[in-house]
């Protein structure tokens, strides 16, 4: 992990390791101009219906919310989600690297969401960083616990995802049918997986006893479940607080049907790259004939959620920086190794 130490044996790898392809690095921008491609044209459509320009129909569509009613619900909820997602870090750090108390975390996953603007796998870092520097915790174990998360992220979603296709299927869009098939093989490749990191199928063991998978070797199946389980509150929220904020925009849904749309789109929201926003335009496709409230209500949900967080995180980043590189930091260490 030390730049000094890896600095010359790796630059002959560099020189000699293949350069990216162009196509690789132009596909995310492709993607992201396609989708505001897509938004543009069906809110022009939409405008050109009601015979007025797209920025006249957006303001109109803006003027028509409720901001106050629509702050009410949001600014709750980011804190709620605050609250659950700091339990979620604090309970696997404390299973799987070091003891410590909820308040300790609280302040560097705050002070990580600024970071998450970019990348939420760069926030993740940060939060690795600082139990690294605080209490010692190698690098890659602590990668291996925010590795566990992202991991039973992944099936919280999906599970949310097939709750809500199955109860409300006939009013989803035909695409979603997918969901059970995905839910069924990734529950096959979860038992193979279960199995490999309880040492039941013999092969791996090298491959197992590497530090970055340090909390998938630890982890007993109840972990897993423990982790959806908290995150869930949160989800179910979510599925409230938007149905709530959309009916805000004049678009009338079901609390049923948000199960099923919510899930799959958090999901491509939390997804590194381009997917951010497609999920921002899938709102559009999902509801059809509501082209510039759909678009108004996916940007300004997903922007808030984003910076509102990076807001809350500054409350405490004064502390966070002061225990990541001010004198508690050597401090804070001595502490830990008494406990």
């Amino acid at each position: 992990m030390t730049a000094t130490s890896g600095q010359s044996p790796d630059a002959p790898a560099e020189a000699g390791r293949p350069a990216t392809r162009t196509w690789q690095k132009l596909l995310p921008w492709a993607i992201t101009i396609a989708c505001f491609a897509y938004l543009y044209v069906k809110i022009s459509g939409a405008a050109a219906r009601e015979g007025m320009g797209v920025v006249s129909y957006l303001g109109g569509v803006f003027s028509g919310v409720s901001w106050g009613e629509w702050l009410l619900l949001m600014v709750p909820y980011s804190f709620l989600f605050f609250l659950i997602d700091t339990a979620v870090v604090w309970s696997v750090v404390s299973w799987f690297n070091t003891k410590l108390r909820y308040l300790d975390i609280l302040p560097i996953r705050g002070s990580s969401y600024i970071l998450s603007i970019l990348n939420e796998q760069v926030g993740k870092g940060a939060m690795g960083l600082y139990l690294n520097r605080r209490y010692g915790v190698p690098g890659w174990e602590v990668g291996s616990s925010m590795l566990f998360i992202m991991f039973c992220e992944f099936y919280y979603l999906l599970l949310w995802a097939s709750i809500g296709y199955l109860s409300r299927s006939e009013s989803l869009p035909p695409q979603f049918a997918l969901i059970p098939t995905i839910a069924i093989a990734a529950g096959i490749f979860l038992v193979v997986f279960l199995l490999f990191f309880a040492g039941r199928l013999g092969a791996g063991e090298k491959l197992r006893a590497q530090p970055g998978f340090k909390a998938f070797r630890e982890a007993k199946p109840w972990h897993y479940l423990a982790v959806i389980a908290m995150r869930s509150p949160a989800l179910l929220s979510a599925v409230v607080i938007y149905t709530l904020a959309l009916r805000l925009f004049g678009v009338e849904v079901g609390f049923g049907e948000m199960l099923g749309y919510l899930p799959v789109i958090f999901f491509g929201a939390a997804t590194p790259g381009p997917m951010r926003t497609v999920a921002i335009s899938l709102w559009v496709f999902l509801f059809p004939g509501h082209e510039g409230q759909m678009a108004a209500f996916g940007f300004v949900q997903h922007n808030f959620f984003i910076f509102f967080n990076a807001a809350i995180g500054l409350l405490f980043l004064r502390r966070a920086n002061r225990e990541l590189f001010g004198t508690e930091a050597a401090s804070g260490e001595a502490t830990v190794s008494d406990g």
